[in-house]
């Protein structure tokens, strides 16, 4: 056995967990500009739907505006507070955090946990697929509050259309640069917005402080059942607004760590009650203001800052509006990753822009999540109607990440009473939510249903698919097969392919090869090559390891490679490989590959290499149930259309051969053809 470098030491840089994002100001900033935009945005729009499902500036009482803030501080600190920062980001995997980090852990508790996973992140990413379009199209018609900016605009909505798809179009294309460049730019404009709405909200409660009545629980609860309640248990769908970022802020806390979000969510919290309870000092101080009923869709966050200050906090809103679909987009990239690392999505091709791991890019989510943003903007034209799709699916979400983290509590962390308090508690409370949310479906969520439905399809074919494949998968050990690899290299009744023949494999067990990898060599007529090269890349969760490690059996013919490549290291495998070959062939474990001819006046001592890709396939005449037949071709479907392995491992110049081989399952038995002479059948 040789090898480049020690192994062992390779091996453990590649079992390390990922590093703790330590808490510092830049990151505290990169946090606030990256997670809190869709939470931090909801006081322009809880308080004025709280206000419309009520009867308006009319219907104001002090028994109306206690019980509703009281219900949304208290929907943002049960479910923020409470089950997302105090709980769900202790259930991290490695650092990561979302649905899908928090399924990994609680996986072997039950099988069926795979379906709240499933149903949870697909809710989640059709989610995010309608926030950005919602936030930056809400935003742009806000500014029509300014005279200025309506004279220009004027009332057509389709200059709203091509204002949000311009903008939209700018925010996917910046992706690329990376959430930690994203964050600092955004920091600071979010830090100033949560400033601006505490110090908003804090001159109205001094004016009138009875709204700190609204943090007594009581007053809110009796509003929930007092007949001056006239949306009744909807009103619920209005206060669910305030938290809808809570999943996102979970999602990404990988890119900016725990200790972060620890460090800023009291802060943030501060302002964004400020804000509520100003608004309702404000509603209460105007109370039966006949002036403000000719007001179309009042609007409390805007109508109680002054005149001259109103149009730089529309201008501001705007800005924070544009930045709160950022949290849903990061929370996706790490979403899909996780999913991939699951087997529950097709690997993709990933970029780390940043110098930490949970700060990722991944180009195929980014474009998926674009067009359907631009779908939604055309489709719906108008907030309100994109509003009436929003944060139906989310609850969703929310009961699904409330069962995992029940098995994470009981099973994991090993407590005995407070998980089924805590599942009762808060699987009714959503489902409180989701209930008086599901009025929005005819008017709009449907959308998001169907989407969510199709992402859990993609889910389940994939995940179907993988089962089949991994039954019918085996790994032979390769010791096995030497005679026969030494065999068909110095067989030259067969032409010889190349010098070097390769295949990548995501095989770890260095000592075992795929059967579909011998199956290619052997049987899918015989490849003859000077030496044999089986790879494997692993991605270490340090950002620059670069090592290998190389098996060669004894012989100096067949050798299995192991990159270890940190996240931040580009895999261009094919370039990687030559530098292996030139190390094996100076040491001599390589025998040195002659070759006649070169563009060059001496030959070097490496010959000619391919690649070959192998892909497997369903035969016509596989004998596999109907359920499994459609699993495996929708799998294979969705593979087509996932990327290309040559472009990710940097192929795209290489000698590359595509081979299909049959899924290894039981044949269906063949009745026995009877020959027959021309005459006969004459």
């Amino acid at each position: 056995m040789g090898s480049s470098r020690n192994a062992n030491a390779a091996e453990r840089s590649s079992a390390q967990h990922s590093p703790e994002i330590p808490i510092s100001i830049g990151a505290m900033l990169v946090t606030l500009g990256v997670v809190y935009g869709d939470i931090g945005t909801s006081p322009m729009y809880v308080t004025k739907a709280l206000l419309a499902g009520n009867g308006g500036i009319m219907s104001v009482n002090e028994e109306f505006i206690l019980g509703a803030i009281s219900l949304v501080i208290w929907t943002v600190t049960l479910l923020t507070t409470v089950k997302y920062v105090l709980v769900s980001l202790r259930a991290d995997n490695h650092g990561e955090g979302g649905i899908f980090a928090l399924y990994s852990i609680v996986r072997r508790g039950a099988k069926w946990l795979i379906i709240p996973a499933m149903l949870g992140g697909s809710a989640l990413l059709a989610d995010g697929v309608l926030t950005p379009a919602v936030t930056i199209t809400t935003a742009i018609e806000g500014l029509r509050t300014i005279p200025e900016v309506h004279a220009i605009m004027g009332d057509n909505q389709l200059n709203v259309v091509i204002i949000t798809l311009i903008i939209v179009c700018v925010l996917f294309i910046v992706q690329r640069a990376g959430t930690s460049k994203i964050g600092r730019a955004f920091g600071p404009v979010m830090t100033f917005w949560f400033i601006f709405l505490g110090v908003s909200g804090l001159v109205h409660v001094l004016g009138n402080p009875v709204v700190l009545k609204a943090f007594n629980p009581v007053r809110g609860i009796m509003f929930l059942l007092s007949p001056n309640n006239h949306a009744g248990i909807m009103i619920l769908g209005s206060c669910f607004l305030a938290t809808t970022g809570a999943e996102a802020l979970y999602s990404d806390m990988g890119h900016v760590g725990r200790g972060n979000i620890y460090a800023t969510w009291p802060f943030v919290k501060i302002c964004l009650i400020l804000s509520y309870l100003g608004q309702g000092a404000w509603l209460l101080a105007n109370a039966g203001n006949t002036e403000l009923l000719g007001i179309a869709d009042l609007n409390p966050f805007f109508q109680m800052l002054p005149d001259a200050i109103r149009p730089f906090g529309v201008v501001l809103s705007t800005c924070a509006a544009i930045i709160a679909s950022q949290a849903l987009i990061t929370g996706a990239f790490s979403l899909v990753s996780e999913a991939s690392g699951l087997d529950l999505m097709p690997h993709m091709q990933v970029f780390y822009p940043a110098e930490t791991k949970g700060q990722l890019y991944i180009p195929m989510v980014n474009y998926v999540m674009w067009a359907g943003c631009i779908v939604v903007v055309l489709l719906f034209q108008s907030s309100a109607h994109m509003e009436a799709a929003y944060g139906l699916a989310i609850t969703i979400t929310m009961i699904c990440t409330t069962v995992l983290l029940f098995f994470y509590l009981h099973k994991i962390r090993k407590v005995k009473v407070l998980p089924f308090i805590f599942v009762v508690f808060f699987v009714a409370l959503e489902g409180f939510f989701f209930f008086s949310s599901l009025t929005k479906f005819f008017h709009g969520g449907y959308f998001t249903i169907l989407l969510a439905a199709l992402i859990m399809a993609i889910m389940v074919s994939w995940y179907n698919g993988s089962r089949v494949e991994r039954r019918q998968a085996n790994l032979l050990p390769i010791h096995s097969y030497l005679d026969q690899l030494d065999r068909l290299r110095h067989d030259e009744t067969y032409d010889k392919l190349c010098d070097n023949l390769v295949y990548l494999t995501n095989n770890t067990r260095t000592d075992y090869l795929d059967r579909d990898i011998l199956y290619s060599i052997f049987d899918k007529h015989p490849k003859r090559a000077q030496a044999y090269w089986f790879l494997n890349v692993q991605v270490t969760d340090e950002p620059h390891t670069f090592e290998y490690a190389v098996e060669n059996f004894g012989t100096d013919y067949v050798f299995r490679v192991t990159f270890y490549l940190g996240y931040k290291v580009n895999q261009r495998v094919n370039a990687y490989l030559r530098q292996v070959v030139g190390d094996l062939s100076a040491s001599g474990e390589l025998p040195p590959q002659k070759s006649d001819y070169s563009v060059y006046k001496t030959p070097g001592p490496i010959g000619s290499f391919r690649f070959c890709m192998v892909y497997k396939t369903l035969a016509p005449e596989s004998d596999v149930d109907p359920s499994e037949r459609s699993a495996i071709a929708l799998k294979y479907a969705i593979r087509r259309h996932a990327g290309s392995p040559v472009q990710w491992y940097g192929l795209e110049n290489s000698n590359v051969i595509y081979e299909y081989v049959p899924l290894f399952t039981k044949f269906k038995t063949v009745e026995h053809l009877t020959r027959i002479y021309p005459s006969q059948h004459s």
